[in-house]
């Protein structure tokens, strides 16, 4: 059940736009395009080899790192005659990594139970499990905030309150659009339950993620137990968080594309049941995403959420800013500057990615031309569906670090924002492939 939660997201994202995939569908049928397809699917070359080389590479020097990281501070490290190596770096005097590690196999168990009662419940109250991902992460942003400014932990109070303040702003301008948003996400589920065969697929990406995480807490449980000064140990887990954002982030798009494929082929086809669907097209969609395609993966997975977030919130803004011209002259600049990011860097890309099998850039333009050229672009800006789940990833992750964060609180007050930052991006990661 768990490893189901990964194709889950990455469903929700192949839903919202599955019109575009119509419009591939009816423009394919519309002349030589079907043949050129399955022309495609017999000819593609390797993509983006420089960042899938890169992206290999980081997992390589990364996992000997997150190994002794956790090793310099554990309990037999002594007999295997580690701290000699280590020693020139860290000092030795207090913390162990199993005293740390537990506390982050509570974050591990915490999100992967929210991420298990988020996939029962959205099947039969998509509705109202949407309405709490929105409403409630605002009163939770600020809960935590007054708890941070009690525990004097005055900087994440005040990350926290900020946070919570945006939130509230941005479910303002955009609560007209969130029954259209929960349409989208209805034919999602729909989607999702549709297509069985690509939880099996999901299950082995959900156990990749499980295994990889228990390193990476290893390593980061190194780190927080060493007694290196503060500076040192905030740098080596803000290197940790984005090697482990990426990772998760690379994971959640493989299911994309292939659930991508399997979306398009569906559409193309005229149904699941169509007798003219490739045999082993499952296989295929699996072997392309992790082989030819991977690169192109790796290389928007690095840059595209953070583009996509960012234009929420100018969007957002936009819409609220009234007969300010010179505010709004501004934010217009920024919009146009992020609008032209988009063109090269979207989650759509992913589709002609599984189709097509392109390169990133290419298709993410591709896709973005396409939305311009048959008028679906309106329909994709009008749709925030990607927001509100978001709002469910950081829901899930705030949950999950506040319940190893007041484990951390009882026993080592000193660690406590250390252990719940990492612990809460831990349980977005969990979240992100529910």
């Amino acid at each position: 059940m768990t490893d189901s939660l990964s194709s889950s997201n990455s469903s929700f994202d192949s839903a919202s736009i599955s019109a575009a995939d119509q419009n591939v569908v009816r423009s394919q049928r519309s002349g030589d395009g079907g043949g050129q397809i399955l022309a495609s699917v017999t000819s593609r070359r390797w993509r983006d080899i420089f960042w899938l080389a890169v992206f290999m590479l980081h997992l390589v020097v990364l996992g000997c790192g997150l190994v002794v990281l956790g090793l310099n501070r554990f309990k037999k490290t002594d007999r295997l005659n580690i701290d000699r190596y280590t020693a020139r770096f860290m000092e030795h005097h207090r913390g162990l990594t199993e005293n740390y590690w537990p506390m982050y196999a509570v974050a591990g168990g915490v999100g992967t139970v929210i991420g298990c009662t988020w996939l029962l419940l959205l099947g039969s109250h998509a509705n109202e499990m949407m309405k709490v991902s929105v409403h409630i992460l605002t009163t939770y942003l600020a809960v935590i905030s007054v708890l941070c400014f009690w525990g004097e932990q005055f900087f994440w109070g005040v990350v926290f309150a900020t946070g919570a303040a945006f939130q509230f702003l941005y479910v303002i301008s955009v609560i007209d659009r969130l029954p259209f948003t929960m349409l989208v996400l209805r034919k999602a589920v729909k989607m999702v339950l549709s297509l069985p065969e690509v939880m099996r697929v999901a299950y082995a990406f959900m156990l990749v993620m499980l295994l990889w995480l228990g390193l990476w807490s290893f390593g980061a449980a190194g780190v927080v137990a060493s007694s290196m000064g503060d500076g040192g140990r905030w740098w080596l887990l803000v290197v940790l968080s984005v090697s482990l954002f990426w990772t998760g982030a690379v994971l959640c798009n493989a299911i994309h594309v292939i659930v991508s494929g399997m979306v398009f082929l569906v559409l193309f086809h005229g149904g699941r049941e169509a007798s003219s669907i490739p045999p082993n097209s499952l296989m295929n969609s699996l072997r392309y995403a992790v082989t030819t395609s991977f690169g192109s993966i790796c290389y928007g997975s690095l840059f595209t959420a953070a583009i996509r977030t960012l234009r929420w919130e100018i969007r957002g803004v936009r819409s609220k800013i009234g007969k300010n011209e010179c505010l709004l002259c501004c934010v217009d600049f920024l919009f146009h500057l992020v609008e032209t990011l988009v063109r090269f860097f979207n989650k759509y890309a992913y589709v002609q990615i599984a189709v097509n099998g392109k390169g990133f850039n290419h298709s993410a333009r591709d896709a973005w031309e396409l939305f311009q050229s048959t008028g679906v672009e309106a329909l994709v800006a009008y749709d925030c569906s990607g927001a509100v789940l978001l709002m469910g990833t950081l829901l899930g992750g705030l949950v999950t670090g506040t319940c190893s964060g007041v484990w951390t609180w009882i026993k080592w007050r000193d660690r406590v924002s250390m252990v719940g930052s990492t612990t809460m991006l831990m349980g977005m990661v969990l979240k992100i492939h529910c």
